[in-house]
């Protein structure tokens, strides 16, 4: 169970914090360096550095010595041997490498830096751990389904157990990109669409990687990334341009940045994108202004991969020096992949429009940051090639990936209680390019898992169900093309079983970088067969396997029951069994809202009510807001979610005021009138009715999770205070008015649940 009123005191931007350091600069700049403290040795060390080799601290390189996964992830650049690279080591011209080949890998070049490099500096090694090591844990948007933060926190540690084990020593995430347009590809790499759902899941991922000690062989460096805004690209377009108000970055796109902060990560990672025209790697009010004098962090910034390069295509940048000079002196401590410090650094410096001092301050922190990671005491410590096979795969981390996943699933639809299956007296037929097969289980951005390992659906299936008999399987189509015959066989496939399990959705290849989609809808050879299955008449549960939120069409909206299954990894088809069959009830709740239409992207639920909101959803108005035929809002919204309980809100407690320096307590009664126990997630949202700004039609400020018996009922309580109800005002700071207020305590963002207003009292 989560409630927010025990971890967080404000929902956006950290106000408290942020108000700490306009009024206390010196003593916030105190404690965050307390927090990083540079080792007396770093200055003597610096000072014996030639330019070249201090360059190179500030160097990270993809690692030669790679697999072919992690070739493919990232763009082609200019490769060099591994014999090439380790000869780089010896020279002190990298500070480290990422996306390496395990153990043997970086003991082979932790030991060239430690006996043949003239300083002995050790080594960084950094690969993308996004959800899971070896053992695969849901996409990071599905997690976030689960509303709670613990299980994040326990899977980014469970990662952090594996790969430590691996050499790895920092990892880039968590993504705490919001993300309002499901066209973006990588909208599956973060929480989705909310900004307190999104707070709470960077702090829990920040503190499971990197545990109670750096130091620790089961630790690593947690990276928030990516600084900033990249999930506002226009039209959801990857690496596209990014323009919005400073209010709505510091109100929406930024407060995870600080939540992550606040829970102690120590590096960022600059984003592609620019924002109003400056990019991210060449911002100096983002990187220096905000993120160093204002919030006072004082862990150290890596560029994207190339994109201190990409400042040119940008048209931000003349040349490669200059591209080099504008990241450095906005505040981007280290370069990744393009080499341009290494290159360009001491020559900036000789000619004197980098100072060195500057240069020098960077290198410290790099460093104290090594240090802080116990390196300078142990280089190897977390390179071992035994420990990286006892850690991987093991029972903990199996049972582990299938709580996460079955937390995972949400199910939109249950028309007729269709769901959960009977163990036996039924034929199934699992239908879909995705009802069976090692592929598309793991999900995006998996470097080290192997698809040979997960579960799949048809696996899942017929270990649950009493005769394994009962089970067939057949694809019926392709991803995105129809296969011969295909549509006939699956036909009859259903004709000759009692219900259809129809495995559809998006292949990997679909989400994550670079895989924006104009149409973020059933591919037509999927839309196709389910159609023609459909035209069966037999009962059927649309199974998806997506990365971001879809619009659902036809026969796939219109079927009985449907299960949100995102990329559910390792333990894929033994958790989605789990569901299907009542040995466990769904308690998900979809982070990001799926629209009635592609064209009515981006939808979120925060939205403004314009000056023409349409007055009811039953009777669409002309010259009112919303799209022809739709009205506006979600096909499925923010915050929705079955179980197998049947769950009512009644007996809404709450003052009519609150004081400027009180609280309100708000209760509700939460009841299960169904047959089966269930979990539910308790919302609270609130809207400003009248403001100096105006304000969405509903912000979440507070939920809980919770587990219902068959016939029980409990109160929950929330408490409301002033600063759970500030908003970035016209000077583009934290403030609050006294006004009138409408809370909701509901099941989703647009559901009615039990309603009341009260006044915020000066």
């Amino acid at each position: 169970m989560y409630d927010t009123r025990i971890s967080r005191r404000a929902a956006l931007l950290g106000a408290g914090a942020v108000a700490a350091w306009v009024s206390n600069p010196a003593r916030a700049m105190l404690q965050a360096a307390a927090q990083l403290p540079v080792p007396a040795f770093v200055d003597g060390l610096v000072a014996k550095m030639t330019l070249a080799e201090k360059a190179g601290q500030l160097t990270l390189m993809p690692a030669a010595w790679s697999g072919g996964t992690a070739t493919a992830l990232n763009p082609a650049t200019q490769g060099s041997s591994f014999d090439t690279q380790l000869d780089e080591v010896r020279q002190g011209s990298i500070t480290g490498v990422f996306n390496g080949n395990g153990a043997e890998m970086a003991r082979r070049m932790q030991t060239a830096a430690m006996t043949q490099s003239r300083l002995k500096i050790p080594l960084l090694f950094a690969a993308d751990v996004i959800h899971g090591h070896r053992t695969i844990f849901p996409v990071p948007v599905g997690e976030a389904a689960s509303f709670e933060p613990d299980l994040a926190e326990r899977t980014a540690r469970m990662a952090s157990y594996e790969a430590a084990a691996a050499g790895i020593d920092w990892t880039f995430a968590p993504m705490v990109d919001i993300a309002r347009d499901q066209r973006w590809g990588r909208t599956m790499e973060g929480a989705g669409e909310d900004v307190l759902l999104g707070n709470l899941i960077a702090e829990a991922r920040v503190r499971g990687f990197q545990g109670k000690d750096l130091k620790a062989n089961d630790a690593m460096l947690a990276c928030a990334k990516h600084f900033a805004a990249y999930g506002a690209a226009e039209a959801g377009l990857d690496y596209s341009t990014v323009d919005v108000s400073e209010r709505t970055l510091r109100e929406v796109y930024l407060p995870p940045f600080k939540a992550a902060l606040d829970a102690g990560v120590l590096s960022f990672m600059a984003s592609f994108n620019e924002i109003s025209g400056v990019p991210s790697t060449g911002n100096e009010w983002l990187m220096r202004k905000l993120l160093r004098d204002e919030w006072g962090f004082e862990g150290f910034v890596v560029s994207d991969y190339t994109g201190d390069m990409e400042m040119i295509d940008h048209g931000f940048a003349q040349d490669l020096r200059e591209a080099a000079k504008l990241a450095f002196l906005a505040g981007v401590d280290m370069s990744m992949t393009s080499g341009f410090y290494r290159q360009h650094l001491p020559e900036l410096v000789e000619a004197g429009e980098v100072p060195v001092a500057r240069v020098d301050e960077l290198v410290r922190k790099v460093l104290a940051m090594k240090a802080r990671l116990g390196l300078f005491e142990d280089p190897f410590r977390r390179i071992d090639a035994k420990r990286e096979k006892t850690r991987s795969r093991t029972k903990a981390a199996t049972a582990l990936s299938r709580e996460a996943g079955r937390k995972s699933i949400v199910l939109l639809k249950n028309q007729g209680d269709l769901l959960p299956l009977p163990k036996s007296g039924k034929k199934i037929a699992i239908i879909g390019p995705f009802a069976a097969g090692q592929h598309d289980l793991n999900g995006p951005w998996v470097v080290y898992g192997d698809q040979a390992n997960a579960t799949d659906l048809a696996s899942g299936v017929r270990a649950a169900v009493a005769d394994k008999a009962s089970v067939t399987v057949t694809p019926g189509s392709g991803v995105e093309e129809p296969l011969a015959g295909g549509i006939e066989a699956a036909v009859a496939a259903a004709q000759a079983a009692d219900v259809v399990l129809l495995a559809i959705g998006e292949s990997e290849t679909m989400s994550g970088e670079a895989q924006s989609r104009a149409e973020i809808v059933m591919p037509a050879p999927q839309q196709a067969l389910a159609e023609a299955v459909a035209a069966t008449g037999k009962p059927i549960v649309v199974v998806l396997k997506n990365g971001r939120a879809l619009a659902l069409q036809g026969a796939v909206a219109n079927a009985p029951a449907i299960l949100v299954t995102w990329f559910l990894g390792t333990e894929t088809g033994n958790a989605i069994a789990d569901v299907l069959f009542g040995a466990y009830s769904p308690s998900a709740r979809l982070p990001c809202s799926f629209p009635r239409s592609p064209g009515q992207q981006p939808y979120y639920y925060a939205h403004k009510q314009t000056g023409r909101p349409n007055p009811s959803d039953d009777k669409l108005e002309p010259y009112k807001a919303h799209y022809r035929g739709i009205p506006n809002k979600a096909l499925y919204p923010f915050g929705h979610g079955l179980t197998y309980g049947v769950i009512e809100y009644t007996d809404l407690q709450a003052a009519p005021k609150l004081a400027w320096d009180g609280d309100l307590s708000v209760s509700v009664r939460v009841s299960n009138r169904g047959k089966r126990a269930a979990e539910e997630v308790v919302q609270l949202y609130i809207r400003d009715r009248v403001a100096s700004v105006t304000r969405p039609v509903r912000e979440l400020k507070a939920f809980r999770k919770l587990a219902l018996a068959p016939g029980q009922s409990e109160t929950v309580t929330f408490k409301l205070r002033r600063d759970l109800l500030l908003f970035i005002g016209r000077d583009d700071k934290p403030t609050v008015e006294p006004g009138t207020f409408d809370l909701w305590v509901a099941p989703s963002a647009e559901a009615e649940g039990v309603h009341t207003t009260f006044e915020l009292v000066r």
